[in-house]
């Protein structure tokens, strides 16, 4: 373990403990601040790095850390990772047996941990409380760090009403110095943050938003489980993440993933909590597993390969997707962000806000979130230059790196097939759905056309210039716009908006994207990201190195990344370093890892041929 003596300052914290060689970003800045006792909030994407912010100062502070975090396998993770850095971390939370919880308890009381992560449920007990009093009293609270603090927001996803009551930190323990830190926070979701938290003094950090390694792709949904599997091909035996609005969705999309060969297990709330937990465990464990799920999977989960994550239904917000997405490349290495978008799920969330019991103004904000996130699927432009200014971060530059800027759609002048489309939807009273609109434009006669006399309509016929598929194009387009929205019978009708009146009076025109061809040139998942190059001759060590790493790992229960990241395999196999000075020498080597796998890791390095075949 880490001495508490051992280090003195943040940097040398960081060089010694993490085996980093500089602080990134806005990091040096947020520790500095907290280390000398202010209290700051922390908006960093994820894999940007924040758990450094507190885990420094809370070592080099006199005391403990006080994490508070809302899964128990954030926790684990954790604590797992620290343990083996040689930092005194431990957590409390119903996992542990009481025996096991007692001796935490006491490590706590002896003021012989850096750092305790706690729930928010267990830190507000009046035990524990009168435990963090006794600290306090003695000087040893380091700092209290709140972590996924967008869940004190009732507007967000995530909201969870025991963080509200968090604000006793400050009242209780003046002086400690507070974090409040999060992935994703719009300026309501921050301003919420500052004033329950009790934070009016804190320094507001925000870093960028952009996850440049990550690829923005949208499709048009069509045949979504033919779409998903050609999306897979790209990402062969490599982890990810399938989003489902349903736990029903959930259950059948990964059991017909299995029969595709792909290894999906599903993961949602209703599971019981032993198959719950046994998927998560395989995940983060094996190689290669894919988890379909509901959002109720993800927040707080510490791997970082994890090489896409695709949504085959609307997520409910632009910051839930920038969450969700988030945990694709946490490493930095290339992944994809996929999702399939149809005209079905947009009157689906539209419907379910508009028949909510929410009070009006709550409404009002969702359906002004899902105007933002309708706006992303449909934009013409750069998908990342959008998504950032969603949170108040300006981009000039496409990215390059989304599927508009590989593949611009083209836009074309709509408003005339626009006012045959509302019209076509006024006439028929608002109660029909999009097949029944396409059926009138196109004037095909079906049954259902004969019954309600709407071969008769002037509208009937008047759409020829464009497919079915155009069509339907069209008329997500406009329900996107909000020129049409779904009948408040619920029986899936579109009708017109008011502020569909200027269209059809010709006061107002529209440019539409055009559909994009129906077979696309397929993308290579890693053509415009950037990747750290690892040089053909050193594949077979680094192979040999992961294969290491995945024995040390099993042979004490925890996930191979805790063991070393696959940069620093990559660094290992390149510059094959003969001596601990030289290991070290490494990003990712800490001392406690050198001396905990050094003689391992330079043995297999040793041991393996050179790049021209001879032994080293």
């Amino acid at each position: 373990m880490i001495s508490p003596d051992a280090v003195t300052t943040p940097l040398d914290c960081l060089r010694t403990v993490f085996g980093y060689p500089e602080f990134r970003g806005a990091q040096a800045a947020i520790v500095e601040r907290v280390t000398a006792g202010g209290d700051a909030i922390v908006l960093m994407p994820t894999g940007g790095g924040k758990s450094v912010c507190y885990q420094v100062p809370s070592i080099v502070r006199p005391g403990t850390g006080v994490v508070v975090s809302p899964l128990i396998a954030l926790m684990q993770d954790q604590v797992a990772a620290l343990t083996q850095l040689g930092v005194r971390a431990a957590f409390l939370n119903s996992s542990l047996s009481p025996e096991a919880a007692r001796e935490v308890w006491g490590r706590i009381a002896r003021g012989e941990l850096d750092m305790v992560y706690v729930a928010p449920e267990r830190l507000l007990t009046g035990g524990f409380l009168e435990l963090l009093d006794e600290l306090y009293r003695r000087g040893g609270l380091a700092l209290f760090a709140i972590d996924e603090a967008h869940c004190v927001s009732q507007w967000g996803h995530d909201f969870r009403p025991e963080y509200l009551q968090l604000s006793v930190v400050a009242e209780r323990y003046p002086g400690v110095p507070r974090l409040a830190l999060t992935a994703t926070a719009d300026e309501l979701t921050r301003a919420e943050i500052r004033e329950r938290l009790r934070l009016d003094d804190a320094e507001e950090f925000v870093a960028s938003f952009d996850r440049p390694n990550i690829r923005y792709l949208v499709v048009e949904k069509e045949q979504e489980r033919k779409q998903l599997l050609a999306f897979l091909a790209s990402h062969r035996g490599e982890a990810g993440i399938v989003y489902c609005l349903s736990r029903k969705k959930v259950e059948e999309t990964a059991a017909w993933l299995v029969t595709q060969g792909v290894a999906a297990l599903p993961y949602h709330a209703g599971l019981d909590s032993e198959t719950r937990s046994a998927n998560q465990e395989r995940f983060l464990r094996e190689d290669g597993v894919v988890v379909v799920a509901t959002i109720a999977f993800g927040m707080g989960i510490d791997k970082p390969d994890v090489r896409f994550v695709a949504h085959l239904d609307l997520p409910k917000s632009l910051e839930g997707y920038y969450q969700e997405t988030g945990r694709a490349g946490r490493d930095g290495e290339p992944s994809e962000a996929w999702m399939a978008y149809g005209l079905a799920d947009l009157v689906m969330v539209r419907r379910f806000i508009d028949r909510s019991d929410a009070p009006a103004n709550v409404r009002l904000v969702e359906s002004r979130r899902l105007d933002a996130l309708l706006g992303y699927c449909e934009t013409a432009e750069c998908r990342r230059r959008l998504l950032l200014g969603y949170f108040g971060e300006r981009r000039d530059e496409p990215c390059g790196n989304c599927d508009v800027c590989l593949e611009p759609p083209e836009t074309w002048e709509a408003t005339v097939a626009a006012q045959k489309a509302l019209s076509a939807a006024v006439r028929t009273g608002g109660r029909f759905g999009a097949m029944h609109l396409v059926d009138v434009l196109l004037g095909r006669p079906t049954a259902k056309v004969a019954q309600h006399g709407h071969d008769a309509l002037p509208t009937f016929g008047v759409g020829t210039e464009l497919d079915e598929a155009g069509w339907r194009g069209v008329i997500r387009q406009l329900a996107a716009m909000n020129l049409l929205r779904p009948h408040p019978d619920g029986h899936g009708g579109l009708q017109p908006t008011e502020a569909a009146r200027d269209v059809l009076r010709g006061e107002r025109t529209l440019e539409l994207r055009r559909l994009r061809p129906k077979s696309p040139r397929r993308r290579d998942a890693k053509a415009a990201a950037p990747a750290a190059d690892l040089p053909a001759e050193a594949a077979p060590l680094y192979e040999s190195l992961r294969s290491l790493r995945k024995r040390l790992a099993d042979e004490q229960g925890v996930p191979p990344y805790v063991v070393f990241h696959d940069a620093t395999l990559r660094a290992i196999a390149t510059r094959r370093p003969a001596s601990t000075q030289e290991l070290l020498a490494i990003s990712g080597v800490g001392a406690a890892k050198a001396e905990r796998y050094g003689d391992a890791f330079l043995t297999a390095v040793r041991d393996a041929p050179d790049g021209d075949g001879a032994s080293g």
